[in-house]
């Protein structure tokens, strides 16, 4: 199975991460609410509640907006709104999918959105299933490739979490990727932090099946237009390609940095 190219696409924008720092919030404490009310406002007993919040602090989310989303969700607090996710699908140059997931209280508006940012930068809007059946759903855990100053390998990760239902380890940037089952994801976070090792994020994400390699610097920067464009939207929560960057490609990009 070939890995996301996600953690590319957040390489390729340390620049401007604060910037969109205020956007980030909001997403991730959107989260937390719709984690708590689908599943309960115990994060002991509710494991995506648990990971939201967990991603939230580790993204240096005010606890006090973390606490409020909480109790909206939970109903302990008033002013919640109710979300539902909506998937979308497109295609950038070359072929690339593009996999467009919303947490949205306003379809219509969220169907706008979309389009205009990938049609008015270089994309195209897709039928629906042609990209989603490129991608799966999987559980990851990303584990930093170092660790109070020494290096993290990737067969620590695995003999951490190997008996816990992990699948396999990719590299990823400055990062493992330890994918597994989305049933599997709670107990493989739980091995890996039980064998002391530090972890960035777990979550449900989708994997594409097979990666696009783009070998064109334009090509690239068409691709991180409409995903810059896409994340501009307050509705969306995510996007997820199959882009795969060459040595050559990358190393131009982290140049124009």
């Amino acid at each position: 199975m070939a890995g996301h190219s996600k953690w590319a696409t957040t390489k390729h924008k340390k620049a401007i991460v604060d910037a969109k720092r205020g956007k980030l919030f909001a997403k991730l404490v959107k989260n937390v609410e719709v984690a708590a009310r689908v599943g309960g406002g115990d994060p002991a007993g509710n494991p995506t509640l648990y990971d939201a919040i967990q991603k939230a602090k580790k993204a240096s989310v005010p606890n006090d907006n973390i606490d409020r989303a909480h109790k909206r969700g939970a109903g302990t607090e008033s002013g919640g709104t109710d979300y539902e996710t909506i998937m979308y699908e497109a295609y950038g140059p070359a072929g690339v999918a593009i996999l467009i997931e919303c947490l949205t209280d306003n379809r219509n508006r969220s169907a706008s959105d979309v389009r205009v940012a990938v049609t008015r930068n270089g994309g195209t809007m897709a039928d629906v299933g042609s990209v989603a059946r490129l991608f799966a759903r999987k559980g990851v855990v990303t584990v930093p490739r170092e660790h109070d100053g020494l290096e993290v390998s990737e067969d620590s990760v695995l003999e951490a979490a190997l008996d816990a239902g992990l699948e396999e380890v990719l590299e990823a940037g400055e990062s493992w990727e330890a994918i597994c089952d989305p049933n599997d994801l709670v107990e493989v976070r739980k091995s890996i932090e039980a064998a002391g090792l530090e972890y960035d994020s777990s979550e449900v994400v989708f994997v594409a099946s097979f990666d696009q390699a783009v070998d064109k610097v334009d090509v690239a920067h068409t691709v991180f237009r409409i995903i810059d464009a896409l994340e501009d939207s307050d509705d969306v929560q995510n996007v997820f390609t199959n882009l795969d960057l060459t040595p050559e490609v990358e190393a131009a990009l982290d140049s124009d940095d």
